[in-house]
């Protein structure tokens, strides 16, 4: 088949129709006719030839160039598309390395083989547009909610028809046992959209957070006006769930505005997630105040925050605790979800059995390190005091306020308190000494002989030893995998070394030992102050 005159016309009248009928840019399958028609005159003419196709977008004319290019003398790899400087003034005048020479070839007669070859490389290139096109238009849409059509199910996951395309609704984001037929229509969460080879990939979820979130917005104008914000989300998909909201307009409630009247906005979306039990709850910026109202329904009476642990202690009646907690853990579960914190509950009794554990243990170290009576080491526990150091060098004033203690006894204290310390540090450093510790940790200031015995203990025995060592690894810290948290115990935790302190100390051994600049750190520090000027 020729390409000639009386079917020049109808190369644009296909790309027309095939571009229509695909909705993409006509111009693509134009480009992909040059392609095919190069590759049929490149098995005619050659396959070393560089033979370029141009199709004229107004006439349909094909034009067929062989291309040549100009190259050093020892530079001619391909005698078919390169030529030297001497060989190109026969068709040039004064050419140069890098110049182009083209010449017109005649059209390539079309055999059938040829024009099969043609047919796939331009479905080739249309299918690679539509699957650009789609990428495009789903990749923005990430985070959205879409009306989609069942198509088929596939080893439990559900195939929905996007027009066009297709999404995947994996087995684990529907919610419960849900079951669906062809033709059926259902809302999904774009959850992610991915560039592959077989094309892209948009895959949906109804059991996301997000969902939820999204639904909520669809249903309260004050959300999507902005008004009301969805601060944080928790679900159990298909059984219950918790959504914490807060309102920027005193005059409106949060938690009615996502009710509804009459129930009607938080039930429309409990009908569209299976009946999915939701607690609407309010946002509060301190954090155990939160909590208390994350874990509604039951009552809470106390609640310890150990911030740097992200750890909650809540203490709840013992006719709450199974309420607190919920089936199978879920209501503590959720709330943990909501929070971000990692919580234990106990009721009234445990927490007064570990309070009264904890009085036994300080009250017998005061006895045994103090040579003290019950009675008055009791005295000391009850006044505060948790360890020896807050004894040893506390001022005298503090114990003096102590009833039924003088300056005479207070002194004495503190004599035994420090003389206890002294002897403890001494018998530390001796044991590190015995482990193999060099002066130059033992002189590095910050660290106590306790301190230094422990990190010999750990085979941790010289400045570039500690240099080398990780802030989590002195301080202690806490590590997430696959959505729990473990606890890392720290060499120096039990000291109560913070991650700040931990950062600061291993930066200082690094700059005495020359690894850091510290003139990096006051160009910092500097900047730094620069800032807060600013901002004041």
């Amino acid at each position: 088949m020729a390409i000639t005159s009386a079917n020049q016309l109808e190369l644009l009248q296909t790309a027309e129709a095939v571009a229509r009928e695909k909705m993409i840019d006509p111009r693509l399958v134009i480009e992909a006719m040059e392609e095919s028609l190069a590759r049929a005159a490149k098995s005619r003419y050659g396959s070393e030839m560089d033979i370029r196709v141009k199709i004229d977008r107004k006439t349909g004319r094909a034009t067929f160039t062989r291309v040549r290019s100009v190259v050093e003398d020892d530079a001619v790899e391909n005698y078919q598309a390169e030529m030297t400087v001497d060989q190109a003034r026969l068709y040039m005048e004064n050419p140069a390395v890098g110049d182009v020479f083209e010449e017109e070839v005649p059209p390539v007669e079309l055999g059938r083989i040829a024009a099969q070859s043609a047919k796939q490389v331009i479905l080739q290139k249309v299918r690679e547009a539509e699957r650009d096109k789609q990428f495009e238009e789903f990749k923005d849409r990430t985070g959205t909610i879409i009306n989609v059509v069942v198509k088929r199910e596939e080893y439990g996951n559900i195939v929905v028809d996007l027009n066009p395309g297709e999404g995947v609704l994996r087995r684990n984001e529907k919610i419960g046992r849900e079951s669906y037929r062809p033709g059926d229509r259902i809302r999904c969460y774009i959850k992610d959209v991915r560039r592959e080879p077989r094309g892209p990939q948009i895959f949906l979820s109804r059991t996301a957070p997000e969902f939820m979130a999204e639904l909520f917005k669809m249903e309260v104008p004050e959300i999507y006006d902005g008004i009301i914000e969805i601060k944080a989300v928790a679900r159990d998909p298909g059984s219950r769930a918790k959504i914490a909201v807060v309102s920027y307009d005193n005059s409106i409630d949060p938690v009615g505005a996502c009710v509804g009247m009459r129930g009607s906005r938080v039930q429309a979306v409990v009908n569209e997630l299976q009946g999915e039990k939701i607690d609407i709850i309010p946002w509060n910026e301190n954090i155990p105040t939160f909590l208390v109202n994350a874990l509604q329904p039951a009552e809470v009476t106390k609640v310890v925050f150990d911030e740097d642990a992200e750890r909650i202690e809540v203490v709840v009646p013992e006719e709450q605790l199974s309420l607190a907690i919920g089936r199978r853990g879920q209501n503590v579960r959720l709330a943990s979800q909501l929070t971000g914190l990692n919580i234990d509950i106990m009721t009234e009794e445990e927490e007064s059995k570990r309070r009264q554990a904890e009085f036994e243990e300080r009250t017998r170290l005061f006895m045994d390190a103090l040579d003290l009576e019950e009675f008055f080491a009791q005295l000391l526990v009850a006044e505060g005091f948790t360890n020896l150091e807050e004894v040893a060098y506390v001022e005298l004033d503090e114990l003096l306020s102590i009833e039924g203690i003088d300056e005479g006894t207070a002194a004495e204290l503190q004599a035994r308190a420090r003389d206890f310390l002294e002897a403890e540090n001494k018998r530390a450093m001796d044991h590190a000494l015995e482990l193999g510790v060099e002066e130059s940790l033992i002189n590095f200031e910050g660290l106590t002989p306790q301190m230094i015995e422990a990190l010999a203990m750990d085979d941790v025995k010289t400045l570039e030893d500690f240099a080398t060592c990780a802030d989590w690894e002195l301080a202690g810290g806490w590590t997430t995998q696959n959505g729990e948290r473990t606890k890392d115990e720290g060499v120096l935790e039990k000291f109560e070394v913070s991650l700040e302190e931990a950062q600061d100390m291993i930066m200082t051994a690094r700059v005495m030992l020359g690894w850091v600049d510290p003139a990096d750190l006051g160009m910092g520090d500097e900047d730094e102050e620069a800032d807060e000027e600013v901002e004041g």
